[in-house]
């Protein structure tokens, strides 16, 4: 009989200064998977889920089997309801202790990750799977790049790797790293040590492309690190800044095969590649009326495609409502005469206007999430489409030139298919606005023909000193002056 590695994937990332919850419907929105039917998901995908089953197929030799346990994503948002942590905390305790032959685990996490009266859940699910696997089973976590990894993960992992990418491209290639390490793990052909770096550097918000510098040349180290006999794997997290905690920072891990002098002494080595790079400007965001004007200005562009407008104090991919309606205001009043697709979050003006036996509609949008944020605008217009989305209950509202994207949940437009399937050209607009800082840059690029990022009013500010921390650790780069990282 074949031996089991299980396959345990929870990812949400939470934006601590969210007013909101995520709930079951969040992942159920997103994706939500049980057993074997996660196998679907993870091919379409090529998530992590792929990557863990193709290392096993290959180096398995019939030996080892994939035990799926589940595979649950949700957008980024408020903290998960502590009922909804506990169900996949409780099924995953529950799949691992009925099962026999189990030689270790493989848990794909985000890092990030916030609950509901738990400070560090990704921890509080590694203990209760210790509890159950004891300390002899190996257990393999990997993070988002963007985690915020503790000391406690550390101590509960064997070993802990991340992403390489942003815009994050490589899920499956770390899941297959993730399944190689285990397998030999679980044949005791290596032993794993791993050191561990808190860095005091609280750095994000559009500096972290892998392919431009001052990241590039970090993670071309990385690799070269990879080639010295006996590493096993290296791991840079840049962190999710909008969290608050009392870990927060940049960290590192170096793992090697029983070589802790060379994982140390790496590890010190990444860290100070990393403090080098802090200085290292962000792009600067400008206004929507500025961007309104440089858009009115570039006529070939928008004859060629599109502009897009990438709302950084809206960004649902880290954790914003999507409710945002200062760009909508903004459009309505100055660029009515262009034609553009703005996605406003906003349950309560979808229910008035879903059954509405009306296309000729005035309503209300704005202010039932965070209104002071999200002031409420008065749109007047014609209701072009209704349907059932991905993103709940959704009408295009269009309003001279603008089409107001209406939602029940959170539209963060990472793909060009996310307009489409909606009827709308992207061929057609002048402004397109997304809700998402990375991923649209190359998922958009056929379309997208220059990019604005656009501040306003929100809970995604890229610049940390206007963020409104009450736990992060003090002192920090760039919030204090100092002069190390450690």
């Amino acid at each position: 009989m074949s031996k089991q590695l299980a396959f345990i994937e929870l990812m949400q990332e939470t934006n601590s200064f969210s007013s909101l919850t995520t709930g079951m419907r969040e992942f159920q929105q997103f994706a939500l998977h049980m057993g074997s039917d996660l196998h679907a998901f993870s091919r379409k995908h090529q998530t992590q889920g792929l990557g863990f089953l193709q290392a096993l197929e290959k180096f398995g030799q019939g030996e080892f089997r994939m035990l799926p346990v589940f595979s649950a994503w949700a957008w980024s948002g408020g903290p998960i309801e502590l009922h909804v942590y506990e169900h996949f905390r409780d099924l995953a305790v529950k799949t691992l202790s009925e099962s026999d032959d189990l030689c270790g685990v493989y848990l794909s996490l985000h890092g990030a990750m916030g609950v509901v009266g738990i400070r560090d859940p990704e921890s509080d699910l590694m203990q209760a799977i210790r509890i159950v696997v004891g300390a002899a089973i190996p257990v393999v976590v990997s993070f988002d790049l963007h985690a915020n990894v503790t000391a406690r993960n550390a101590e509960l992992a064997d070993v802990i790797l991340g992403y390489r990418t942003n815009p994050h491209r490589d899920f499956r290639k770390v899941g297959f790293k993730a399944g190689q390490i285990l397998l030999q793990m679980a044949r005791g052909e290596v032993k794993p040590v791993m050191a561990f770096r808190k860095m005091r550097l609280l750095k994000g918000g559009g500096m972290g492309l892998d392919f431009l510098q001052p990241m590039r040349g970090i993670l071309g180290r990385m690799r070269q690190m990879e080639r010295i006999p006996g590493v096993l794997a290296t791991a840079n997290f840049w962190v999710h800044i909008w969290m608050d905690d009392v870990e927060l920072g940049w960290s590192v891990t170096v793992t090697t095969d029983n070589d802790p002098e060379l994982a140390e002494r790496l590890a010190d080595e990444l860290c100070d590649k990393n403090w080098t790079a802090r200085t290292h400007g962000h792009p600067q965001p400008i206004t929507v009326e500025e961007a309104i004007r440089k858009a009115r200005g570039a006529r070939i562009l928008r004859r060629l495609g599109t502009l897009t407008f990438c709302d950084v104090s809206d960004i649902v991919g880290a954790g914003a409502p999507g409710a945002n309606t200062n760009i909508l205001r903004a459009l309505l009043e100055q660029a009515p005469d262009l034609v553009s697709y703005v996605p406003v979050r906003d349950p309560v003006a979808v229910g008035k206007l879903f059954d509405a036996e009306q296309d000729e509609v005035e309503v209300n949008v704005g202010g039932c999430i965070d209104p002071q944020l999200n002031p409420t605008v008065k749109v007047k217009g014609t209701i072009l489409s209704r349907c059932e989305s991905q993103w709940g209950k959704t009408i295009i509202l269009k309003s001279n030139g603008v089409h107001l994207i209406l939602t029940e949940l959170p539209f963060p437009a990472y793909f060009a298919s996310d307009f489409k399937q909606l009827g709308l050209n992207l061929w057609r607009a002048d402004i397109t606005v997304v809700k998402n800082l990375f991923p649209y840059r190359f998922r958009m690029l056929k379309y997208n023909r220059r990019s604005f990022l656009v501040v306003t009013q929100g809970i995604t500010h890229l610049d940390v000193h206007k963020l409104p921390y009450k736990t992060v650790p003090r002192p920090i780069y760039p919030l204090d002056s100092i002069t190390d990282w450690r």
